[in-house]
């Protein structure tokens, strides 16, 4: 690797990335969720221009994006890269980015204008066939506004996973910021005249945005961009043949979440948003901890096999993985006992539905956590099609399971997110089958006694919080964000200490560096100058 690279790579540790990307999508995940609390706040869930049009609205979208490009970017893309920069050909590196912008910007765009032109059967026929007229015309107009989204988020993309792979991870973390804020003054501006519509011209504005930044962060990577696609580069070809099964596998999410919300409109008014919005904050651990833990270790990953060293890849794997399990389990504890707190924060009215089904969203939150770093194990090796084929058989059982759940005499729309469960559960367990039968050096006896010690504190964690939801409950006047807030944070603070303390005294690795710097902050001497 040239030395401009070699500089950018080792500039920032996998911990020091991890921090970076954790901080600063923390703010983006405040911003998602203020997002959607003012959404909600400034429209409503049934009637004309509820919110079910919002959300149904960018299914298509999101479904072309990460079907057509979200399977080229980073796990696809970055491995290729990776190695180019690792023998120092910078001219074929920047060969295969310009080859693969090329491509995509090309049939995004095309998609863009299909999106425009069969908008209305996309939202009748498939997303949403059970809202009201004026529903279905909100719906369209927001997914024509946002059809070239797709094409902004491809570019985007592209040029943020050449920036993780030489190790600069600021734009990469910062650049979603602003397509949440766009969102966010858009509905101050429109509330009042064009109403839930104006949204789609935020969206549109902050996919733009987000496009800009990714393109000022590309200064210094010495990135030259060349007209051609290079048909015949072995790399390139390389990732087109990982391309289709990545591709498919998110495309079959995707089509999991239309199903999903295809079954909610059916279900009546208001379903959608509801479980929208549950969803949006099971989300939100899992990109905080699990995407930005993985996305910062998988160019050191990808980086150790380059190198020959399966070693050293296996030992960082299960750091991160270990770690990232120890910090979603309080996180898990809080988001199921403090559930109706948070359900009337984010939705500002009496939001039952939304606490029942975040609750049986807890469990994927887990499940979808570790299946961040557990898939990337594949596509460090270069193996995109083993988690595609478990994508199928799980997608297929999510929706047989979302199917057989949603009906009436069941769970309703809360059967969505057991359905989401149950289906993450078999996806994980599956995928650790197959790792441990191809490399039964990785999961070691040390390794399992960590992943008891980690249960037993979690155990204790549990007493805690139910103790502290039984002292602090969620009375049917409480409203306002300062009265949930506190009653959260408390909850919130006696689980994490009480599960930082105890694993503290099971010798937990993850939590020394925490226990140390508290001690060093509470510690800390003062100088007084006299």
């Amino acid at each position: 690797m040239n030395r401009l690279m070699k500089k950018a790579t080792q500039s920032m540790s996998v911990s020091g990335a991890a921090t970076l990307l954790i901080g600063i999508s923390l703010i983006g995940q405040v911003l998602g969720f203020l997002k959607i609390k003012l959404v909600n706040a400034n429209f409503p869930a049934t009637g004309p221009g509820s919110t079910d049009a919002f959300f149904a609205a960018f299914k298509i979208p999101d479904f072309f994006f990460v079907t057509i490009a979200a399977g080229a970017l980073g796990v696809a893309f970055i491995p290729f890269l990776a190695d180019k920069l690792e023998k120092g050909d910078r001219h074929g590196a920047w060969k295969i980015t310009s080859s693969l912008l090329n491509l995509l910007w090309i049939l995004t765009f095309l998609v863009g204008v299909a999106i425009f032109v069969f908008a209305e059967p996309l939202i009748t026929k498939i997303v949403a066939p059970g809202m009201s007229p004026q529903q279905i015309d909100n719906a369209v107009t927001i997914m024509r506004l946002i059809c070239l989204n797709p094409l902004f988020f491809t570019i985007a993309g592209i040029l943020m996973s050449v920036q993780q792979t030489v190790g600069r991870f600021f734009f990469y973390a910062i650049a979603p910021l602003f397509y949440s804020v766009a969102i966010i003054v858009s509905i101050f501006v429109f509330r009042n005249n064009i109403g839930i519509v104006g949204l789609g011209i935020g969206a549109a504005v902050g996919a733009f945005l987000q496009l800009i930044v990714a393109i000022i962060g590309m200064w210094g990577t010495q990135f030259r961009y060349s007209k051609m696609i290079a048909w015949h580069d072995t790399a390139f070809g390389g990732i087109l043949r990982q391309l289709p099964a990545r591709s498919v596998d998110q495309g079959i999410d995707a089509i999991n979440s239309i199903v999903e919300t295809n079954f909610a409109a059916r279900l009546g008014e208001g379903r959608i948003s509801y479980y929208e919005n549950a969803y949006v904050i099971h989300t939100t651990p899992i990109m905080l901890i699990g995407t930005a833990i993985s996305t910062a270790a998988f160019p050191k990953l990808s980086e150790r096999l380059s190198q020959g060293r399966p070693d050293l890849f296996r030992k960082e794997f299960i750091q991160v993985l270990r770690a990232m399990i120890w910090i979603i389990m309080p996180v898990i504890l809080v988001s199921y006992f403090a559930r109706g707190y948070l359900a009337r924060i984010i939705f500002t009215q009496d939001a039952p539905q939304i606490a029942l089904i975040l609750g049986f969203l807890c469990g994927a939150i887990f499940f979808r956590t570790i299946y961040q770093i557990i898939s990337r194990y594949f596509y460090a090796h270069k193996d995109s099609w083993t988690p595609l084929v478990v994508s199928i058989f799980t997608i297929a059982l999510n929706i047989y399971l979302a199917y057989s759940l949603t009906r009436n005499s069941t769970y309703n729309v809360a059967g969505l997110a057991l359905a989401q469960t149950l289906a993450a559960g078999f996806e994980v367990i599956v995928l650790l089958i197959v790792i441990t039968i191809r490399d039964r050096q990785l999961f070691t006896k040390e390794f399992l006694g960590d992943l008891t010690r980690i249960a037993s504190a979690t155990g204790f964690a549990i007493v805690a919080t139910f103790i502290m939801v039984t002292l602090l409950p969620l009375n049917v006047g409480d409203r306002g964000f300062i009265t949930l807030g506190t009653k959260l944070l408390a909850i919130s603070t006696v689980t994490f200490s009480v599960y930082l303390l105890i694993s503290s005294l099971f010798n937990i690795d993850e939590a020394k560096p925490v226990i140390r710097r508290i001690k060093h902050v509470i510690l800390r001497p003062i100088r007084i100058n006299w």
